[in-house]
């Protein structure tokens, strides 16, 4: 019974997201019927499907699409392991988060972008300045989780593991990393999407193959249905990540810990 409503279930959601979309299509359809505003800065549906099927034809979007994720993973990799690191180092020792816990609140409410002329000075103009700016766009995103997950262990938790013998290095392994990671599932979603943006911004700025050199080739030959099209890869793949990707680990995460709603 339970599988057959699971699957109902899964069905209507379906529906829903389908009538969903069908609608803004439909919107968007007629808006450019009325005219409001000019074919040239807004096409229709139509164009903007064939602009995206002759770019995945020649191969345009097969490659930029690889090129920007190779870049980000890259850039999350490096940021996933620095701000776990300082995370973990904040939520366990009281002077490390009046110090730096400090700088990484302030950090994380600096746009991404802003590190790109600091990234070109001390890179150039290369994909390398890229990854920085990917980096540092996510890794405070995560050290705050990070430092949130540690801070939400019970203190019974590590008292219990310094009882039994455990020591620092011990108790980081067996209970402070798995204790986290309720919050760094929801972290590492919000550092991706940071990531991505962030990625996606330096790749409008630094001419380089990916999917905003893309979109900012399509701005340049005033190629709207190009530059839309291209905007709806960029969302797609944003979507495709957290349902295939952070949909799962989430729902581990809440049935693990017993978080999964009844």
């Amino acid at each position: 019974m339970s599988s057959s409503v699971f699957t109902a279930a899964n069905f209507w959601r379906l529906v829903r997201q389908a009538v969903f979309y069908a609608a803004i299509v439909a919107t968007w359809q007629l808006l450019y019927t009325l005219e409001i505003w000019s074919p040239y800065l807004f096409p229709s549906p139509h164009d903007v499907w064939i602009s995206l099927r002759a770019n995945i034809e020649n191969g345009l979007i097969w490659d930029s699409t690889r090129a920007s994720l190779g870049r980000l993973t890259v850039g999350f990799a490096l940021a996933f392991v620095a701000g776990t690191t300082i995370g973990v180092a904040c939520g366990t020792m009281r002077w490390i988060d009046e110090t730096l816990g400090s700088l990484v609140v302030g950090m994380q409410s600096l746009p991404s972008i802003a590190w790109l002329p600091l990234a070109v000075l001390w890179f150039g103009l290369s994909p390398n300045a890229i990854t920085f700016v990917v980096l540092m766009g996510s890794v405070w995103a995560i050290a705050i989780s990070a430092r949130d997950g540690v801070r939400n262990i019970p203190v019974l938790q590590r008292r219990a593991a310094r009882v039994f013998g455990a020591g620092r290095l011990q108790t980081v392994r067996y209970v402070t990393l798995p204790g986290m990671l309720p919050s760094m599932a929801q972290g590492l979603k919000l550092g991706w999407a940071f990531s991505w943006r962030s990625l996606m911004a330096a790749e409008l700025l630094y001419s380089a193959v990916g999917l905003g050199h893309l979109l900012q080739v399509g701005r340049d030959l005033n190629d709207m249905p190009q530059v839309l099209a291209v905007m709806g890869v960029i969302i797609a793949v944003g979507i495709a990540f957290d349902r295939l990707f952070f949909g799962p680990i989430e729902w581990w995460v809440r049935h693990r810990w017993g978080l999964a709603q009844t």
